[in-house]
């Protein structure tokens, strides 16, 4: 099961957050949001299918995310939880650490926003850029 989520870049992003990943439905950002990755997405997690919201809410669900643009790609794995709610209707958050709420789609991931090679985040700079998130769930 997979779904694809288009963004945009925005000149505010700094993806140097070591727990956390995001991509936003908002369309502006302001330096606080160290960790998002993409705006003005069209899906938040209340907007997944509902059966991947099944998959995702499994603890035994493997969830691997691809972040594209610009010829390039960063992937993050993560597992699902029951703890997950995804009902936030604006976010979708990757964590490294257990921590869950309404905008966690997956705990225990290997990588965080700052792990993202720097000439990648530079794309994701570009308010021009054009990228997205896919979903995948096995």
């Amino acid at each position: 099961m997979k779904i694809e989520i288009p963004f945009h870049g925005h000149k505010n992003i700094l993806s140097l957050h070591q727990k956390t990943i995001e991509i936003t439905k908002d369309s502006e950002l302001t330096s606080n949001g160290d960790c998002i990755v993409g705006v003005s997405a069209n899906i938040s997690c209340v907007d997944l299918p509902e059966k991947m919201k099944k998959k995702i809410q499994n603890p035994k669900t493997m969830i691997t995310f691809s972040i594209r643009a610009a010829n390039k790609k960063f992937t993050i794995q993560g597992n699902g939880s029951e703890k997950l709610s995804l009902k936030h209707t604006k976010d979708i958050v990757l964590r490294k650490s257990a921590f869950t709420c309404s905008r966690t789609i997956a705990i225990n991931c290997d990588n965080a926003s700052s792990d993202i090679p720097r000439d990648f985040v530079k794309i994701l700079q570009n308010p021009k850029t054009h990228g997205s998130m896919t979903i995948e769930v096995s």
